[in-house]
């Protein structure tokens, strides 16, 4: 399972340089600054949480006994795809509506960084 979070994290880190390239490139002129600043939030939020796939799948490795290690990379995953996402979407789109669904992909950042200390300081071993 480790090796399931460690390729997310890095695929992610690769679609956050793609992303950002392309925010800062190829979006700046056709984006108003407002909206191409919450799509660069989007790359942020997207990039520590592709951190925190690779930090959850290394400590998997280290605490193979810590299974809310596992459900704190789904938490982050379901972050980035409802946080990052929704604000990738919404600049791209404009579809204002779905911009209800970000706060709960921060809720699932939150969530999962939680369960990440939580898992940690419940075993000790580390």
């Amino acid at each position: 399972m480790s090796r399931i979070f460690l390729a997310l994290g890095a695929v992610n880190a690769f679609l956050c340089v793609v992303l950002g390239a392309l925010g800062s490139h190829g979006l700046k002129s056709m984006l108003a600054p407002d909206i191409l600043a919450s799509f660069q939030v989007g790359v942020q939020y997207h990039f520590y949480h592709a951190i925190g796939l690779i930090l959850v799948g290394l400590a998997m490795d280290r605490l193979p006994q810590a299974r809310a290690l596992k459900f704190s990379g789904i938490l982050m995953m379901i972050g980035i795809v409802l946080f990052s996402g929704t604000l990738y979407v919404v600049s791209l789109t404009g579809w204002r509506g779905l911009g209800m669904v970000a706060p709960l992909g921060g809720t699932s950042y939150m969530a999962g960084w939680l369960l990440f200390a939580w898992a940690v300081w419940k075993n000790k071993s580390a």
